[in-house]
């Protein structure tokens, strides 16, 4: 009998535990497919697939050719297209489907949030906030900051961001996690006087945020799209192996 395959579209670090907890189960196939916007991804158990599938109606093709059993999106909570076009591949071939999501971040007291839907809106805001902005948005969009001519930007990405970029730019290349005394030092030693950034969740970006509520800084936050309709997510691997109905 041959063995289950799973396809997981990764890119988190969730998506990389799935795997390596999937790669330890005799009965499962595991293949994570990358999108290759990253030029050093992190080591992945199993097989792994670079490159896209041509939308939804390639990944059908994909899913129906290699005999997939499960397609699990445990990409980045703001790569909408890839979850819209996971979700109809699924229901275009009956391959059952789950979209692994960490829980967004949640202010608490002392934070000064304010809440975007868009890097466009983003942008907008910080006139009226900002001098010299932490933007830690990822090395794509940058052009919706790029007319800001009087900002200072300190832009953190894995790889070098793709132009148009603000005049006033610099670059830190740079892999999470972060520790809290690493935030703080970044912050005071550029003089940031805001942060903007995706509410990526989870914990290996999330000391930025304590440490700008700890210097009193604003923080823009874009949040996340919503899922398409009638698709619910689950928060952690553990919930996703439980689906699967897979114990290690």
């Amino acid at each position: 009998m041959s063995p289950r395959h799973v396809l997981i579209l990764g890119g988190t670090t969730e998506a990389r535990e799935l795997a390596a907890a999937l790669a330890a189960h005799p009965g499962v196939r595991v293949t994570t497919s990358l999108a290759g916007r990253v030029a050093r991804p992190g080591a992945v158990s199993g097989e792994v697939r670079i490159g896209g599938f041509g939308g939804a109606e390639g990944l059908a093709d994909w899913l129906r050719a290699e005999h997939v059993d499960t397609v699990v999106d445990a990409t980045h909570p703001f790569a909408e297209s890839i979850t819209a076009n996971a979700v109809r591949a699924a229901t275009a071939t009956g391959v059952p489907a789950v979209v692994l999501r960490r829980p967004g971040w949640r202010p608490g007291p002392g934070d000064r949030w304010h809440e975007v839907a868009s890097l466009d809106e983003a942008a907008a805001l910080l006139p009226s906030l900002a001098h010299r902005v932490f933007l830690t948005t990822g090395r794509l969009g940058l052009a919706s900051f790029a007319h800001l001519t009087d900002l200072h930007f300190v832009v953190r990405s894995v790889d070098p961001p793709e132009p148009p970029t603000p005049p006033h730019t610099e670059v830190l290349l740079s892999r999470g996690p972060f520790t809290l005394p690493e935030e703080s030092a970044l912050l005071r030693e550029h003089r940031i006087d805001t942060l903007v950034t995706k509410d990526s969740g989870g914990t290996a970006t999330a000391a930025k945020l304590t440490a700008a509520r700890q210097l009193a800084l604003p923080v823009v936050l874009v949040r996340r799209p919503p899922l398409p309709e009638r698709v619910e997510a689950v928060s952690d691997v553990a919930g996703v192996l439980e689906r699967l109905g897979v114990s290690l």
